[in-house]
């Protein structure tokens, strides 16, 4: 083999490896930005929650701005907690990240970035580009919906195709 051609394979290989440890770099800030502190945990912590599972959970939302309440599970669905399936876009990102390997009983403190929450435009009564504090008590983790309806939910622009995004 010339020296050409092993300094080529070279830089394909450092190219790749440049572009993968990039990628990781990138998913690991995102996760973070997400602060996470952990209030409570009970002394048997399974199962852990992972993407694709239905999760059951009261949380209160604030803005960290001027601490105001902006959204409290217990006072909206007659009290009932909240079900939603973790990492299929049912939540903010921002949540989907921070209720990620929690276990039932488990009780956090999490501030989201505004990349990670409505961002620039906002939402009701959250202005935008605003930072948000939300206390979470997790009450289950059960296996998600079957998978016709993991796909529709996982589809979010409903095209019927999964695109890289929607995947991840």
């Amino acid at each position: 083999m010339t020296f050409g051609v092993k300094l080529v394979f070279f830089l394909q290989a450092f190219c790749l490896l440049t572009i993968r440890t990039h990628g990781q770099k990138k998913e690991d800030a995102t996760a973070e930005e997400v602060k996470i502190e952990v209030l409570h945990v009970p002394k048997e912590c399974t199962p852990k929650s992972k993407k694709g599972d239905l999760l059951n959970a009261h949380y209160d939302g604030y803005l960290a701005g001027d601490g105001s309440k902006f959204y409290c599970s217990r006072t909206q669905n007659e009290g009932h907690p909240k079900w939603f399936v973790l990492g299929v876009g049912q939540v903010i990102k921002g949540l989907d990240i921070a209720m990620t390997n929690m276990c039932p009983g488990e009780k956090r403190k999490v501030t989201i970035p505004p990349s990670l929450a409505y961002g620039q435009q906002g939402y009701g009564k959250i202005p935008p580009n605003a930072t948000l504090i939300f206390e979470i008590e997790l009450y289950a983790v059960s296996k998600g919906p079957r998978s016709v309806e993991a796909f529709t939910q996982i589809d979010m622009d409903s095209d019927k195709k999964l695109s890289q995004d929607e995947v991840m």
